[in-house]
């Protein structure tokens, strides 16, 4: 019966027809209370929203209920205390006090200094009352106690201080040492190889003591037994690499007129002198 109706419709009829039924359907959609669009809604809780009436109430009642409990209830003795002796600071003498008529009796005048001169105070010595449980001289104990604890902290980061920066020179001492020695010891292997190729220049074919030369110091072991040593004579491990490039600088000079720090050999020991800086490496830097 209804298909028999909208076929009798003409083509626009028709049309509007579905236009309409697709509207209403959309409608129905839209309208169902059961569809996750109404059951999964999550209630915004951004900051900032203006709360609901009612629960502004209820925490505008709460604040006076709050306020009117503060008021009403009993104030401690001490704070009845507090508030008398803050009112009676507060209000000046009057002539019902003795003291107060005494002092005007002899000429005094609110608001003047004491004295006859009337250099005195003007206003009346400060009330201090001590309100804690703690003995006499209790809160100056812990003043004393406290100075005493920085300055025992003041002193441990002195000290603490001091330690470091003795550690960082010894620090320094060391390495400058260790350096020093190093400097030392290629000085000293200068020198021998100099030694060496001077001496062989003149056919000397022995040095004077093994350890004038690099390459004879391990040789001399194996003649130790068939020469004879005198006693004044150093040996090499009795000294210092110090010692021992003082004495190969000074055969140097003595006897090839030659200074490894000015890398020459000079004519004679006029000569040497003169234009030489000295015999050590400090007075060529």
């Amino acid at each position: 019966m209804r298909s028999a109706r909208f076929a009798a419709l003409n083509r626009g009829e028709q049309r509007a027809v579905r236009y309409y039924s697709h509207m209403k359907l959309n409608m129905a959609e839209e309208e169902d209370y059961m569809s996750d669009s109404f059951i999964n809604v999550q209630e915004d809780i951004r900051p900032g929203l203006p709360m609901l009436r009612q629960i502004r109430e209820a925490r505008r009642k709460e604040e006076k209920q709050q306020e009117a409990n503060l008021k009403n209830r009993q104030k401690t003795l001490k704070e009845e205390e507090q508030e008398r002796r803050d009112i009676g600071l507060k209000n000046a003498l009057g002539c019902e006090n003795k003291g107060f008529a005494l002092l005007q009796k002899m000429g005094y005048k609110s608001g003047q200094a004491l004295g006859k001169s009337g250099g005195g105070i003007v206003e009346p010595i400060p009330l201090n009352i001590k309100t804690g449980k703690s003995g006499i001289g209790h809160e100056a104990s812990l003043k004393r106690k406290a100075e005493e604890k920085l300055e025992s902290y003041r002193k441990k980061i002195h000290m603490k201080n001091q330690a470091e920066e003795k550690a960082a020179e010894q620090f320094r001492m060391r390495l400058k040492n260790k350096q020093d020695e190093m400097k030392l010891e290629g000085d000293l292997r200068r020198s021998q190889r100099a030694c060496q190729q001077l001496d062989v220049q003149k056919n000397i074919q022995v040095p004077r003591e093994a350890w004038y030369w690099l390459r004879l110091e391990e040789e001399t072991e194996e003649d130790e037994e068939e020469k004879e040593q005198d006693e004044d004579e150093y040996k090499s491990e009795d000294l210092s690499v110090l010692e021992k490039l003082q004495i190969l600088t000074s055969y140097l000079r003595e006897e090839h007129l030659y200074c490894i720090w000015c890398g020459t050999a000079y004519e004679d020991k006029e000569d040497l002198s003169s234009n030489c800086p000295g015999p050590t490496s400090a007075a060529h830097d």
